[in-house]
């Protein structure tokens, strides 16, 4: 099992602004993030690198996050990545729905900076002792 300072986490979100925001709360746990604003650029990566988890916005442009958990979640070898869902959009039945499709957890914008990434962490953790 690895601990967060060696872990690499993809962030893919088309506003900068967010994009930086998730970037600098996880490096303030030395966490390594790569950063892209679509999902088709998020797929090349994701065949390039191996990644500990995956923050998709779920309103990207083209490919939307929800078509991007369904190709990672349909990529052998892939699918098993924790995948976090990121939205402005926020209610209870799009929670409902990220969860019951695939996302390990869900976070509304603005993000919770004492809670955002301890929840990554440990969901990323819990991942690795069941894989």
């Amino acid at each position: 099992m690895t601990t967060p300072s060696e872990w690499l986490v993809l962030i893919v979100e088309d506003e900068v602004d967010a994009r930086d925001v998730v970037a600098k709360l996880l490096a303030k746990s030395q966490i390594a993030t790569h950063s892209v604003a679509t999902a088709e650029e998020a797929l090349e990566l994701l065949a390039e690198y191996q990644y500990n988890g995956v923050i998709i916005d779920l309103a990207l442009p083209g490919m939307d996050g929800w078509d991007l958990l369904k190709a990672i979640r349909s990529d052998e070898a892939i699918a098993h990545l924790p995948c976090f869902a990121i939205t402005a959009y926020y209610n209870s039945s799009v929670r409902h729905q990220a969860e019951q499709l695939g996302f390990d957890l869900y976070f509304p914008k603005p993000l919770s900076h004492r809670t955002f990434v301890s929840d990554v962490v440990a969901a990323i953790s819990s991942a690795q002792q069941t894989n």
